[in-house]
């Protein structure tokens, strides 16, 4: 048996789902692979590398998800909110190139977090069509 939301989330909303569970899941691996080129496997910090690249292209295809979504289902929630993630992925990615930890690492845990509260809000309530309200 399918929840409310379940039944009532159109395609858009689904795809949107798929995204940021995706992001979530590539994100979460980053501090794992931080930590291990921590206890002294160099091989850690290749995998951290190769981590952010795939983090970041999720995160543009999300940006490219959540404007559809907007387009489609007139919610610009999760474009606003995609739109943050991805701005602070982009700064932490090139401040990691740089060797600037001490933007890097806090900046890194900031953007997971939002990105967990922004996957709970994805999959929280359902993904509507709103409607447009007469401008009379």
């Amino acid at each position: 048996m399918l929840t409310v939301a379940a039944q009532r989330t159109k395609r858009s909303g689904w795809t949107l789902r798929a995204v940021v569970s995706a992001h979530v899941v590539a994100i979460a691996g980053q501090p794992v692979f931080a930590g291990v080129y921590l206890t002294g496997d160099h091989d850690g910090l290749r995998w951290h590398a190769l981590g952010a690249d795939v983090v970041t292209s999720i995160g543009y295809l999300q940006v490219i998800v959540a404007i559809t979504f907007w387009v489609r289902l007139r919610q610009a929630w999760p474009f606003l909110t995609t739109m943050a993630v991805v701005a602070a992925e982009t700064v932490q990615y090139f401040a990691g190139l740089d060797g600037a930890l001490w933007l890097h690492i806090p900046l890194g845990v900031t953007t997971v977090a939002a990105l967990v509260v922004q996957f709970i809000a994805v999959w929280r309530r359902p993904l509507l069509r709103r409607e447009v309200r007469d401008a009379r």
